[in-house]
């Protein structure tokens, strides 16, 4: 970049920053399609951008609205993902077809549904918790 461009830049933005943050924009414009607004003269787009703002062929307050848009980051939420089990339960048609291939399979291993939940209890549970076993203990007795 040639002092001359820079140093008539400033005179049109006296923010150095803010001259480097409008001439990448305008760059990032002319690389993305943009028609460059004066010769490009077989300079880089950075160069153009400069030479543009300094002739005032673009505006720097013309760029603001996409440089910040530009900057701007999208925060995504972090949100728990459904299950797919859980949405299809919730689903009564797939509740419907959930409950008759669990039929199907238990038909498959030779035996019925009320014979598969009684294997899988545990011996000695109670009907409310068919998987959970009381052992009868003194508690609070002296047995000394």
């Amino acid at each position: 970049m040639a002092r001359v461009t820079v140093e008539d830049c400033v005179e049109k933005v006296p923010n150095r920053f803010e001259l480097v943050m409008v001439a990448a924009q305008r760059s990032r414009e002319i690389s993305a399609g943009a028609e460059p607004r004066l010769e490009r003269d077989n300079d880089k787009n950075p160069v153009v951008a400069l030479r543009e703002i300094a002739d005032e062929k673009v505006l720097p307050k013309d760029l603001h609205a996409s440089l910040v848009q530009s900057l701007q980051r999208h925060v995504e939420v972090d949100e728990p993902e459904e299950d797919g089990f859980d949405a299809m339960a919730s689903n009564p048609e797939f509740a419907g077809i959930a409950g008759q291939m669990s039929e199907q399979m238990a038909a498959a291993a030779g035996m019925g549904i009320d014979e598969a939940d009684e294997e899988e209890t545990t011996p000695g549970a109670t009907a409310a918790h068919p998987n959970v076993t009381f052992e009868d203990e003194d508690v609070g007795s002296d047995k000394s």
